[in-house]
């Protein structure tokens, strides 16, 4: 029989700690696809120099880790005396950071659509806006979503870096109770665990989605 200090508890707090997970990544989702779309949309669209001064802005979120990210936001937050939780400051960089690669997927997925295509539905009349919404995007979209998928993912366990501004998630619940009890093996086990438990629905969502798609060809 197997001894552990690991307690109810302990599970009851994990699962807390998985629902903050979930919270911000939902928040850091939707906010990072909204803006991620319009950004990606102008650059696909857009006059070369916007899309040159967009892609460098882009780039900046892109390039710079974003454990530093965070901790910049959050000092920069004190310094300035901005009343924000900081949750808040966690979903503003996680959402900021996601639209900058959300932008790209959009952009690729809206250049992926053959210009004989676009020319196509223009020679029947359709305008410009309507050519976009009928034509452009849904076949962005089917185009997109493996990439926004993985993204989506990656940013669930990107928000394990939040523990560095004091927010308790999933790893960081985790990490208290391996201090507590001295049993990083079963722990983190049952960190994995939720992790995948919590990926796992995403991921066939979209497998799903793709292959529904793929057969109404």
């Amino acid at each position: 029989m197997i001894e552990t200090d690991f307690a109810r508890t302990d599970l009851w707090f994990m699962l807390q700690g998985a629902g903050m997970t979930l919270a911000l990544t939902f928040w850091a989702v939707l906010g990072g696809t909204v803006m991620g779309f319009v950004f990606g949309v102008l650059r696909a669209v857009a006059s070369s120099w916007i899309n040159a001064i967009l892609g460098a802005v882009l780039d900046i979120f892109r390039s710079i880790p974003l454990l530093i990210q965070f901790i910049l936001a959050n000092s920069f937050k004190s310094i300035v005396g901005l009343d924000v939780s900081a949750f808040t400051v966690a979903c503003v960089v996680l959402a900021i950071y996601t639209s900058a690669y959300c932008a790209e997927i959009v952009r690729a997925g809206v250049l992926a659509v053959p210009s004989t295509t676009r020319r196509a539905a223009r020679s029947l009349g359709l305008t410009w806006w309507q050519d976009l919404r009928h034509i452009v995007y849904p076949i962005a979209l089917r185009v997109s979503l493996p990439s926004w998928v993985g993204l989506t993912l990656g940013v669930m366990k990107d928000t394990s870096l939040v523990l560095w501004i004091g927010i308790v998630e999933l790893l960081r619940a985790s990490q208290v109770i391996v201090t507590r009890i001295q049993e990083p093996l079963l722990v983190l086990m049952l960190c994995g665990l939720i992790y995948f438990l919590m990926s796992y629905p995403i991921s066939r969502l979209g497998a799903y989605l793709e292959t529904r798609w793929r057969d109404d060809d």
